[in-house]
């Protein structure tokens, strides 16, 4: 997933500036697949070395998001996918691509990302899933290089260079949360909130659960946020 270096400089959008996401003090393919990264095969451009043309975002309708990675060693036609948020901490700049995603609306999803936007890192298909840090997009959606790589576990027989069909953004590294954020706790959240009301009732982490790039409300991404000072239910 993640690449060697990227050397474009971050630039924080108006609309990501309403979160302070510093530590307090006090206290399936069309429907959805979830990213699959290879280590140490990635970079933030073409790796022929040609320039790559980014998409446009659309006009967003979100700008804190969701996205999911594998800590964990699987191999993959004998290619470890591991990525977790170490992973990308120990990346020149902190900073990688989010390649290898095959499914239309989390392409859709990081289509509309733009430069500020902050995601969760997501640790996914994992003996504990959960949210462990926060990172933030640094470039918007370009080529996705790796559907053209026959090598690449990501290789696409029916994307076209003329016609790309799969894109990625630039990640970069922030920190990690005060403490894991586990799914399971997450989810006790989501079920009382859909019962009385509540930031977390209609959560796409469980109501599109498979989805790898998910959007967030700022309700949810504060709440959640807000969750690494508090002790574990």
């Amino acid at each position: 997933m993640a690449p060697k270096k990227s050397t474009r400089a971050s630039t924080r959008a108006a609309d990501s500036s309403t979160f302070d996401v510093t530590p307090k003090d006090d206290d399936s393919q069309e429907e959805v697949e979830v990213k699959k990264p290879i280590r140490g095969k990635r970079s933030a451009s073409d790796s022929s070395g040609k320039k790559t043309k980014s998409v446009p975002p659309s006009i967003p309708l979100f700008s804190h998001w969701l996205m999911k990675s594998e800590p964990e060693t699987r191999l993959e036609y004998g290619v470890d996918v591991k990525f977790g948020i170490e992973d990308l901490k120990a990346l020149p700049n902190q900073t990688g691509c989010w390649d290898g995603v095959r499914n239309y609306q989390a392409r859709n999803f990081m289509r509309d990302m733009r430069e500020g936007h902050v995601a969760f890192f997501y640790h996914s298909n994992c003996k504990e899933p959960g949210i462990a840090g926060v990172m933030e997009v640094v470039k918007v959606a370009y080529v996705d290089h790796t559907q053209f790589d026959k090598k690449d576990v990501h290789f696409d027989a029916s994307s076209k260079a003329d016609n790309p069909k799969w894109s990625m953004v630039d990640v970069r590294y922030q920190r990690m949360l005060q403490r894991f954020i586990p799914l399971s706790e997450l989810k006790k959240y989501h079920l009382k909130h859909r019962a009385t009301g509540g930031p977390l009732k209609s959560m796409a982490l469980f109501t599109s659960a498979r989805l790898s790039i998910q959007p967030l409300t700022p309700e949810e991404f504060q709440f959640v946020l807000d969750l690494e000072t508090k002790e574990p239910t």
